[in-house]
């Protein structure tokens, strides 16, 4: 699962520039770490399947202290793969709040804002459906409806964190829809 993940993020830093394998590592733990730490073993792997699949390339550049270095850039068809990903992402990527999240960072590369929209409608139709943890049969929950601090906890966090992505989203849809 976590592979989806990291090839969204390795072909959005890429579009943006050629880096070198432990740069883009870098990068992608920084988006993603808190999810799962990326591995040398998990991400070279990654790059040697999206350089076979012909989303990638590698190119060897001397060093500025020690040896040299593997520089990575997009193909035209990683290119491609991530707009592709973007515009039509996986039901995951909407409904998953970490795989949302790395969709995010990279959705400005559509240059179309209504295909921003779309995906961005996608995920408030999700938000807006009743979720089973919090709801009652057809009643929303409220937090004094637990019995425990931690899942009143988890409901004032979760209700809040909604809140304002609801916001945002109503927000940035508007400013699309100009």
């Amino acid at each position: 699962m976590i592979w989806i993940m990291l090839e969204l993020a390795t072909l959005g830093f890429l579009y943006d520039e050629q880096l070198h394998g432990y740069d883009l590592r870098k990068r992608i733990a920084a988006l993603t770490g808190h999810v799962r730490p990326i591995a040398d073993g998990t991400l070279y792997p990654l790059l040697k399947r999206l350089e076979a699949a012909g989303l990638l390339t590698r190119e060897l550049q001397p060093g500025q202290v020690a040896a040299p270095r593997h520089v990575l850039s997009l193909t035209a068809a990683g290119r491609q793969a991530l707009l592709d990903r973007l515009r039509e992402p996986d039901e995951l990527f909407v409904t998953d709040e970490n795989r949302w999240f790395t969709l995010l960072a990279f959705l400005r590369h559509l240059d179309d804002p209504a295909a921003q929209a779309a995906v961005l409608r996608r995920r408030l139709t999700f938000l807006t459906q009743p979720a089973s943890f919090f709801w009652d049969g057809d009643r929303p929950l409220r937090a004094a409806d637990f019995d425990d601090p931690f899942r009143q906890g988890l409901f004032t966090i979760a209700t809040a964190t909604t809140r304002t992505e609801l916001t945002w989203l109503r927000e940035t849809l508007a400013d699309l829809d100009g």
